[in-house]
């Protein structure tokens, strides 16, 4: 029997989980359904008359475009083409690009002399340097090269000094507290630090390596999905046009996709 003198206790019930955090879940069918509806309305437009099929073709046509390029073995040329000066640009961007993003973090004159050229430098648009490129070391494929790596060395720069100035300074002192040598500090310290930060970087010069190589192509190339793409829009061929467009979109999917896949087995340690 109760104490009259005693309130009663409430009744219980059951609190909800809120620390969810806003984790964000996979779900890929959303992905793939949102595609389906998209080139599902597209086609229904031009099938239907709405959409004039010279303006804009219908995916089954694009498909069709695609599928000639294929066999005839013309996409692969120019995709090799463009893959190749790709490769080798963003490549020599990147590296040049790492080492001056951690020389301007570790050192203050580096740093107060770098931050006002890349802050001067990395608007201008490089694919207006590409003439001036072309002059100076004629006409061929180093100035495609060398304006894909102008565009990535920035990027990077900038992506590398930001994770180098955002490691916490006192795991830096630490390791000088343990006689830890500047090579040793660069090496276990810094640069695992600052590698999130890089590897958030290779997906921008990524992009911009894409994007300038399609530009170059279209300014001097005779082969390249650039130059493709621009000699199918002279001619209006619509069909052929968006399937070099399709393909630099399946281009820099994969381009992510192998960037996702080094970021995991970078950071595998996190």
């Amino acid at each position: 029997m109760s104490d009259p003198g005693v309130p009663p206790s409430p009744a219980r019930r059951t609190v909800p989980f809120r620390g969810g955090g806003f984790a964000p879940q996979s779900r890929s069918w959303i992905s793939w359904a949102t595609l389906v509806v998209v080139l599902g309305a597209w086609q229904g437009a031009v099938s239907g008359g709405l959409v004039s099929p010279i303006f804009l073709p219908s995916p089954w046509t694009i498909l069709l475009a695609l599928k000639s390029l294929i066999v005839s073995g013309e996409l692969w040329r120019h995709l090799a083409a463009s893959l190749s000066r790709i490769g080798l640009g963003w490549a020599l961007g990147t590296m040049a690009g790492i080492v001056v993003g951690v020389m301007m973090g570790l050192f203050t004159s580096f740093r107060s002399g770098g931050i006002p050229m890349v802050s001067a430098l990395y608007p201008i648009p490089k694919i207006a340097l590409l003439p001036l490129f072309i002059l100076w070391f004629g006409i061929g494929e180093t100035p495609k090269i060398v304006t894909i790596g102008f565009g990535v060395f920035f990027a990077t720069v900038i992506a590398t000094f930001t994770g180098v100035d955002g490691v916490p300074r006192s795991l830096i002192r630490m390791g000088q507290s343990f006689g830890m040598p500047m090579f040793g500090i660069v090496r276990k310290i810094l640069l695992p630090g600052a590698l999130p930060g890089i590897l958030a970087g290779f997906r921008i010069s990524a992009s911009t390596a894409l994007l300038l190589v399609v530009s170059a192509e279209m300014v001097g190339a005779q082969l390249g999905i650039g130059s493709f793409v621009l000699s199918a829009g002279n001619l209006m061929q619509t069909d052929q046009l968006l399937a070099g467009v399709a393909v630099l979109s399946v281009l820099g999917l994969m381009i992510g996709l192998l960037l996702s896949r080094l970021e995991k087995w970078l950071l595998r340690w996190r």
